[in-house]
């Protein structure tokens, strides 16, 4: 497993049309074979920066997603909001205090 962290910045008049977006594709993107765990954050001080957090059982599972049918919609309404091209990690999770 692995941990996928996107930063995306949008146009602040775009924001709304995000956040429709993602909730109207949220459970789909988590019900996706592959991904055990998605959340959503928005940045304290920047109202139009996000970021999401998802866990990915493997990287072929992470790739298909990405050539999927959903990403691919999701994507085409999304990318046109940015106003900064988005960032991208793949990480390993090392340690997890609860």
């Amino acid at each position: 497993m692995f941990v996928r962290i996107v930063k995306m910045s949008f146009e602040p008049s775009n924001v709304d049309a995000f956040l429709e977006n993602f909730e109207a594709n949220k459970n789909n993107i988590r019900a996706f074979e592959g991904c055990e765990f998605l959340e959503l954050y928005r940045a304290k001080q920047q109202d139009n920066i996000f970021f999401t957090y998802s866990y990915w059982r493997s990287e072929d599972d992470l790739e298909n997603y990405r050539h999927s049918d959903l990403f691919k919609a999701v994507w085409a309404k999304t990318k046109p909001l940015f106003n900064a091209k988005p960032e991208a990690w793949s990480v390993d999770k090392i340690t997890t205090l609860n």
